[in-house]
Formats: C-alpha cells, structure tokens, sequence
C-alpha cells in the first residue's frame, strides 16, 4: 500500500477549517478524481470517484473524529484506501491542515500513476484547492461536531467558541440550581 501525506497552512480559524472539511458533499469541489460524496450516516460515507477516466463507486466508514483535530477512515468496498486528516492551531487565525493517504492501486492505470507520482501530485493539489476553496469563504458551509470512536459515533460536542445564548449570563449573575435549561 502506498502512502502520500501532504499539510497546508490555511488562513483560517480551526473550527471553520474543521467544519468545512465535515462538509462531504462539497469534496468535488477541490478532490481531484471525486464526483460525489453522499453521506449515508454519521460514520458511512458513500464516494463515486472516476480514475484513469475509469468511474469506481465505493463506501468508505469513518473509524475515528474528534471536532477540531482528527477525522479518521478506510474504505468498506472497492478501492482500498485508508486516511487521516488532522488539524493543528497555528495561530488563532491559522490552521495546520495534514492530509495522508495509504492507497492501493488497482489494475495498469492505477499502477502507472502511482508509479509516475500521479495520486502524490493529487493528494498535494487537492489539499492546496481546499485551502483555496475556504480562504475563499467567510463561514464554512456547516459543521458536524460529533466524536466517533473506532466507527460508533457518541455524542455531538457544542462548539467551545461558540457558546449558546443560554449559556451566556450577564457578570454578576448566579445560575440557580434548578435552572438548568
């Protein structure tokens, strides 16, 4: 299995990089080779990619997510692929984005452009177009926050930046106990 790993710095805050990314179905827009991404469930994603001009659909499970650092997955079917994205505070204006791709050709097509460096040049430039794409935006285009722990998802973290108005009491104010609403 061949592996390709490729980090950009983008100009923007983690949780808008992070909350993009959960985006899947705007992948088309900057993944070299992918047509459409359908998300299934909260863990199953379903991708229709076209390689050496060849249309391969596939599902692909996310085995591990935690809001604002990791978004883990493989393939179920077709293509053997595994990946791993993370994300890394620079600065409060700045995100580290990784991107590493372990991928297994399939076939003469596949082969030759691994061999030529081809799915290398792919994971690069498709990493570089999603930094284009959200340094483009004001907001992500919306955001799952939830965890997922080897493929179950748990539970759907509030976003710590972005407080509820509820959560929110003017100084000088106490909660009451009972006010837990």
């Amino acid at each position: 299995m061949a592996t390709h790993e490729h980090s950009v710095v983008v100009e923007r805050p983690i949780t808008m990089v992070y909350d993009q990314w959960t985006q899947f179905e705007s992948y088309p827009e900057f993944m070299d080779n992918v047509a459409a991404v359908e998300q299934l469930d909260d863990a199953l994603t379903h991708w229709t990619v076209s390689v050496g001009g060849v249309q391969r659909e596939y599902d692909a499970q996310i085995l591990e997510q935690r809001p604002g650092e990791v978004i883990a997955w493989r393939s179920l079917s077709g293509p053997q692929q595994a990946g791993r994205v993370s994300f890394a505070p620079v600065d409060p204006g700045r995100t580290r984005v990784t991107l590493r791709l372990d991928f297994e050709p399939h076939g003469v097509t596949e082969n030759v452009g691994e061999a030529v460096g081809v799915v290398a040049s792919g994971v690069e430039d498709s990493l570089e177009r999603f930094k284009d794409y959200i340094e483009d935006r004001s907001a992500a285009d919306g955001g799952w926050r939830g965890t997922i722990v080897d493929g179950v998802p748990l539970r759907v973290t509030e976003d710590p930046v972005a407080p509820s108005d509820r959560d929110v009491l003017p100084p000088g104010t106490k909660r009451d106990i009972g006010d837990l609403s």
